[in-house]
């Protein structure tokens, strides 16, 4: 039998909650601000359309992300197999759940290695940058990249879900400081991942700083972990205080600009409340480089292998016609023909 350990438990919970309960955020994911100029005459071939993109040196069939879920419980390790086998199919990228519970307790190890189901896809390794404060240290990280033949890591960071979870680690003190030194000694890219309230400008500069390649900005407007959460807390006081958070944090699309205008140079993941085809189009007019999304890809992932590829595809379509109606032949021609609007879609 799986042995359970308080971190697999709260995995799983995790994964019921999002799969059953309205955790969504209370406040938009801010592209609704913002239009493309479409063109009557887009005078191109829809079918030489190439949304094809490089990334740490590994090209990609488009710039979207199976973003970090889960892991450490014999139902995150089905989840994870199907995602792999996905993205596999269609190259592109994957990251894993916080892979803490692995390292604690080797027995779990299995539930995330998916490098076999995704020889050739670009994996990134997860943990929480608060653990680099408990013990943790750049040797840890590097088994955790090891664990699965990560071409990146991902350290994420939770202050809010921190202080709203049981037992949660909350001295965020020096903490840049460790993130700067996984950054010197990690042997592939590291990259800064919020879990849902976005990044300030402040954040941005600090992370700069650390040497970060790439900031995922998950910006408010998707999963609210405050809510997940509330439904996870035992007491009443913390399920209060959690549901006063239900419409905290930075946008997605003002975080894009936040990291954007603060921190160049450093590349940028959007996610955060990421539904369509049109939306990755604008999240990566905006200045994004990869476009993630968690919670629909659970959805599917739970389904099938082949309910997740379907997803894929609908995305690539969608972006592909935002492309072929802004008269775009690449991704890179977009950023020219976004528009703000006080106009709500």
């Amino acid at each position: 039998m799986e042995k359970v350990t308080p971190i697999s438990s709260r995995k799983s919970d995790h994964v019921k909650i999002n799969l059953n309960q309205d955790v969504q955020s209370g406040i938009g994911n801010g592209l609704d601000r913002f239009r493309f100029t479409h063109e009557a005459l887009p005078e191109i071939d829809f079918d030489v359309i190439n949304l094809e993109t490089t990334l740490f040196g590994k090209k990609l069939a488009a710039p979207i992300l199976i973003s970090s879920m889960t892991g450490g419980t014999r139902e995150s390790q089905r989840i994870n197999q199907v995602l792999a086998e996905a993205a596999q199919t269609a190259n592109i990228p994957m990251g894993v759940g916080s892979m803490r519970a692995a390292l604690e307790d080797p027995k779990l190890i299995h539930t995330f290695n998916i490098r076999k189901y995704a020889p050739n896809a670009l994996l990134f390794a997860n943990l929480g940058a608060i653990q680099l404060n408990n013990g943790m240290d750049p040797q840890d990280c590097l088994r955790a990249i090891e664990m699965i033949a990560a071409d990146a890591l991902i350290l994420h960071i939770n202050p809010l879900q921190e202080a709203l979870q049981s037992q949660g680690n909350t001295n965020f003190s020096g903490l840049s400081g460790k993130i700067k030194q996984v950054c010197q000694n990690s042997p592939v890219p590291v990259i800064v991942k919020e879990v849902g309230w976005g990044i300030s400008p402040n954040a941005a500069r600090i992370l700069k700083k650390c040497g970060v390649a790439a900031i995922d900005v998950a910006g408010a407007g998707g999963t609210s972990w405050s809510q997940v959460e509330m439904f996870r807390a035992e007491h009443d006081m913390i399920r209060s205080v959690a549901a006063d958070f239900k419409d905290w944090g930075i946008s997605t699309a003002d975080s894009i600009l936040n990291v954007k205008q603060s921190a160049p140079g450093v590349v940028i993941f959007a996610s955060g409340g990421i539904t369509n085809g049109l939306e990755i189009a604008k999240c990566l007019a905006l200045g994004a480089s990869l476009v993630g999304l968690a919670g629909p890809f659970l959805k599917a992932a739970v389904q099938s292998v082949e309910s997740v590829l379907q997803l894929i595809q609908t995305l690539e379509y969608g972006l592909k016609t935002t492309l072929f109606a802004t008269g775009s032949t690449k991704l890179g021609e977009l950023q020219n023909k976004l528009h703000l609007t006080s106009n709500p879609e």
